[in-house]
Protein backbone atom coordinates (compact mmCIF):
# COMPACT_ATOMS: atom_id res chain seq x y z
CA UNK A 1 0.00 0.00 0.00
CA UNK A 2 1.14 3.78 -1.17
CA UNK A 3 2.17 5.45 1.99
CA UNK A 4 -0.67 8.08 3.22
CA UNK A 5 0.16 11.93 2.25
CA UNK A 6 -1.54 15.40 2.34
CA UNK A 7 -3.90 16.64 -0.04
CA UNK A 8 -5.11 19.54 1.74
CA UNK A 9 -5.57 21.62 4.50
CA UNK A 10 -8.31 23.86 5.65
CA UNK A 11 -7.44 26.74 7.39
CA UNK A 12 -9.69 29.23 8.80
CA UNK A 13 -8.15 32.66 7.82
CA UNK A 14 -9.28 35.42 5.23
CA UNK A 15 -6.89 34.32 1.98
CA UNK A 16 -6.21 37.94 1.60
CA UNK A 17 -4.42 37.66 5.15
CA UNK A 18 -2.33 35.05 3.51
CA UNK A 19 -1.84 37.37 -0.01
CA UNK A 20 -0.53 40.31 2.09
CA UNK A 21 2.04 38.44 3.42
CA UNK A 22 3.64 37.17 -0.40
CA UNK A 23 1.64 33.88 -0.76
CA UNK A 24 0.05 33.00 -4.31
CA UNK A 25 -3.35 32.64 -3.35
CA UNK A 26 -5.61 32.09 -6.10
CA UNK A 27 -9.31 32.14 -4.80
CA UNK A 28 -9.61 30.34 -1.47
CA UNK A 29 -6.43 28.44 -2.03
CA UNK A 30 -2.77 28.45 -2.34
CA UNK A 31 -0.33 25.19 -3.26
CA UNK A 32 2.88 25.23 -1.20
CA UNK A 33 4.89 22.37 -2.26
CA UNK A 34 2.46 19.23 -3.13
CA UNK A 35 -0.14 20.63 -0.03
CA UNK A 36 -3.09 22.99 -1.21
CA UNK A 37 -3.94 25.28 1.80
CA UNK A 38 -8.07 25.76 1.30
CA UNK A 39 -9.00 28.87 3.15
CA UNK A 40 -11.98 29.81 4.90
CA UNK A 41 -12.58 32.79 7.14
CA UNK A 42 -12.58 31.99 10.73
CA UNK A 43 -15.99 32.82 12.80
CA UNK A 44 -14.37 35.99 14.53
CA UNK A 45 -12.32 37.21 11.47
CA UNK A 46 -9.68 35.68 12.40
CA UNK A 47 -7.88 38.75 14.99
CA UNK A 48 -5.93 36.60 17.18
CA UNK A 49 -4.32 33.26 16.71
CA UNK A 50 -4.11 30.29 19.08
CA UNK A 51 -1.89 30.48 21.88
CA UNK A 52 1.13 27.59 22.69
CA UNK A 53 0.20 24.17 21.50
CA UNK A 54 0.54 23.46 25.19
CA UNK A 55 -2.78 25.22 26.22
CA UNK A 56 -6.12 23.96 26.19
CA UNK A 57 -8.29 23.93 22.75
CA UNK A 58 -9.70 27.53 22.00
CA UNK A 59 -13.60 27.90 22.54
CA UNK A 60 -14.32 28.55 18.47
CA UNK A 61 -13.98 25.39 16.16
CA UNK A 62 -13.43 27.44 13.18
CA UNK A 63 -9.92 28.53 13.93
CA UNK A 64 -6.78 27.63 12.92
CA UNK A 65 -6.03 24.51 11.12
CA UNK A 66 -10.15 22.80 11.01
CA UNK A 67 -9.60 20.01 8.82
CA UNK A 68 -7.50 18.19 6.16
CA UNK A 69 -7.58 15.52 3.41
CA UNK A 70 -5.12 13.04 2.99
CA UNK A 71 -4.12 10.47 0.42
CA UNK A 72 -3.64 6.28 0.47
CA UNK A 73 -5.06 6.78 4.70
CA UNK A 74 -7.12 3.33 5.52
CA UNK A 75 -9.10 5.34 7.52
CA UNK A 76 -10.61 9.36 8.49
CA UNK A 77 -10.77 7.99 12.28
CA UNK A 78 -7.42 9.99 13.50
CA UNK A 79 -8.45 10.33 17.17
CA UNK A 80 -10.64 13.76 16.80
CA UNK A 81 -8.45 14.96 13.65
CA UNK A 82 -11.11 16.22 11.29
CA UNK A 83 -9.58 14.11 8.44
CA UNK A 84 -11.31 13.25 5.01
CA UNK A 85 -9.83 10.74 2.32
CA UNK A 86 -8.65 12.45 -1.42
CA UNK A 87 -8.71 10.35 -4.60
CA UNK A 88 -6.76 13.64 -6.24
CA UNK A 89 -3.35 12.51 -7.30
CA UNK A 90 -0.27 13.50 -6.12
CA UNK A 91 -0.01 17.13 -7.73
CA UNK A 92 3.85 18.33 -9.43
CA UNK A 93 5.56 20.79 -6.90
CA UNK A 94 4.42 24.00 -7.23
CA UNK A 95 7.07 26.67 -7.32
CA UNK A 96 8.41 28.71 -4.55
CA UNK A 97 6.05 31.33 -3.34
CA UNK A 98 7.08 34.84 -4.12
CA UNK A 99 8.20 35.66 -0.27
CA UNK A 100 10.58 32.67 -0.32
CA UNK A 101 8.54 29.71 1.53
CA UNK A 102 9.12 26.51 -1.22
CA UNK A 103 7.02 23.73 1.10
CA UNK A 104 5.83 22.79 4.40
CA UNK A 105 7.80 21.31 6.70
CA UNK A 106 5.85 20.20 9.35
CA UNK A 107 2.30 20.08 10.94
CA UNK A 108 1.90 20.42 14.51
CA UNK A 109 -1.22 18.43 16.57
CA UNK A 110 -1.71 18.50 20.24
CA UNK A 111 -3.05 15.02 22.22
CA UNK A 112 -3.98 14.92 25.70
CA UNK A 113 -2.92 11.10 25.25
CA UNK A 114 0.18 10.56 22.83
CA UNK A 115 -0.17 6.79 22.64
CA UNK A 116 -3.65 6.68 21.94
CA UNK A 117 -3.32 8.98 19.17
CA UNK A 118 -0.21 6.93 18.07
CA UNK A 119 -2.62 4.42 17.92
CA UNK A 120 -4.93 5.58 16.06
CA UNK A 121 -2.73 7.27 13.26
CA UNK A 122 -0.60 3.79 12.96
CA UNK A 123 -4.24 1.90 12.42
CA UNK A 124 -4.99 4.58 9.30
CA UNK A 125 -1.68 3.48 7.50
CA UNK A 126 0.68 6.59 8.69
CA UNK A 127 4.13 5.85 8.84
CA UNK A 128 5.32 6.39 12.57
CA UNK A 129 9.24 7.32 12.32
CA UNK A 130 10.05 8.12 16.04
CA UNK A 131 9.05 9.00 19.44
CA UNK A 132 10.96 11.90 21.16
CA UNK A 133 10.86 11.01 24.58
CA UNK A 134 12.00 14.49 25.66
CA UNK A 135 10.34 17.81 26.31
CA UNK A 136 10.04 21.00 23.96
CA UNK A 137 10.66 24.28 25.01
CA UNK A 138 7.15 24.65 25.35
CA UNK A 139 6.77 22.25 28.00
CA UNK A 140 5.48 18.93 26.21
CA UNK A 141 6.75 16.14 27.06
CA UNK A 142 6.65 13.61 24.44
CA UNK A 143 6.56 14.04 20.29
CA UNK A 144 5.60 11.90 18.18
CA UNK A 145 6.52 12.06 14.11
CA UNK A 146 4.57 10.72 11.79
CA UNK A 147 6.40 10.82 7.61
CA UNK A 148 3.51 11.87 4.90
CA UNK A 149 5.25 11.84 1.74
CA UNK A 150 7.69 15.41 1.84
CA UNK A 151 5.48 16.72 5.16
CA UNK A 152 6.46 15.94 8.56
CA UNK A 153 3.20 15.64 11.21
CA UNK A 154 4.10 16.33 14.64
CA UNK A 155 2.13 15.24 17.37
CA UNK A 156 2.80 16.26 20.80
CA UNK A 157 1.85 15.34 24.32
CA UNK A 158 0.16 17.87 26.55
CA UNK A 159 1.45 18.50 29.82
CA UNK A 160 -0.34 17.31 32.96
CA UNK A 161 -1.45 20.85 33.68
CA UNK A 162 -3.01 21.65 30.38
CA UNK A 163 -5.12 18.42 30.87
CA UNK A 164 -6.10 19.31 34.18
CA UNK A 165 -7.23 22.49 33.17
CA UNK A 166 -9.17 21.04 30.07
CA UNK A 167 -11.04 18.38 32.56
CA UNK A 168 -9.00 15.64 32.31
CA UNK A 169 -7.81 13.34 28.89
CA UNK A 170 -10.64 12.13 27.15
CA UNK A 171 -10.71 15.20 24.45
CA UNK A 172 -9.66 14.30 21.04
CA UNK A 173 -5.98 15.12 19.90
CA UNK A 174 -6.74 18.33 17.71
CA UNK A 175 -4.50 20.49 15.40
CA UNK A 176 -2.27 23.69 16.28
CA UNK A 177 0.58 24.93 13.62
CA UNK A 178 2.75 24.84 10.50
CA UNK A 179 6.12 25.21 10.44
CA UNK A 180 6.92 26.00 6.41
CA UNK A 181 10.43 25.38 4.43
CA UNK A 182 11.97 28.50 2.94
CA UNK A 183 15.08 29.04 0.67
CA UNK A 184 16.60 31.52 2.78
CA UNK A 185 14.98 32.56 6.22
CA UNK A 186 16.91 35.73 6.88
CA UNK A 187 15.60 37.14 3.19
CA UNK A 188 11.66 35.64 3.93
CA UNK A 189 11.99 37.26 7.27
CA UNK A 190 12.79 40.56 5.72
CA UNK A 191 10.13 40.41 3.03
CA UNK A 192 7.16 39.71 5.98
CA UNK A 193 8.48 42.36 8.19
CA UNK A 194 7.55 43.58 10.78
CA UNK A 195 5.15 40.27 10.99
CA UNK A 196 7.96 38.12 11.64
CA UNK A 197 10.12 37.45 14.62
CA UNK A 198 14.07 37.64 14.72
CA UNK A 199 15.22 34.14 13.45
CA UNK A 200 16.57 31.78 16.13
CA UNK A 201 17.66 28.53 16.54
CA UNK A 202 15.66 25.77 16.23
CA UNK A 203 15.40 22.76 18.58
CA UNK A 204 16.45 20.55 15.09
CA UNK A 205 20.80 20.78 14.96
CA UNK A 206 21.58 23.07 12.57
CA UNK A 207 18.39 24.76 11.49
CA UNK A 208 16.50 28.13 12.48
CA UNK A 209 12.92 29.56 12.79
CA UNK A 210 11.50 32.26 12.84
CA UNK A 211 7.75 32.45 14.09
CA UNK A 212 4.69 35.17 12.37
CA UNK A 213 3.81 37.53 14.73
CA UNK A 214 0.04 37.96 15.45
CA UNK A 215 0.18 41.22 13.66
CA UNK A 216 -0.47 39.61 10.31
CA UNK A 217 -3.62 38.37 11.66
CA UNK A 218 -3.79 34.64 11.02
CA UNK A 219 -5.37 32.38 13.33
CA UNK A 220 -3.06 29.72 12.91
CA UNK A 221 -0.14 29.80 14.13
CA UNK A 222 3.36 29.70 11.93
CA UNK A 223 6.40 29.56 11.93
CA UNK A 224 9.29 29.86 9.20
CA UNK A 225 11.76 26.84 9.46
CA UNK A 226 15.23 27.01 7.19
CA UNK A 227 16.48 24.18 5.47
CA UNK A 228 19.77 24.37 6.42
CA UNK A 229 20.33 20.36 8.41
CA UNK A 230 16.49 19.29 7.11
CA UNK A 231 16.62 15.50 7.57
CA UNK A 232 14.06 13.02 7.80
CA UNK A 233 12.77 12.25 11.21
CA UNK A 234 13.80 8.46 11.60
Amino acid sequence: MPAPTIDELTVADDPARWAALGFDVAGDGCQIGTVRLRFLASADGGEEPAGSPDAPAPASAARGIVGWSLRDATSAELDGLPTRISERPLPTPAPPQPNGVVSIDHVVAASPQLDRSVAALQAAGLDLRRVREEPTPAGAPRQAFFRLGGEILEVIQEPEEVIERAGGAEHPARFWGLALLVDDLDRVAERMAPHVGEPRAAVQPGRRIATVRRSAGLSVPLALMSSDGRVEEA
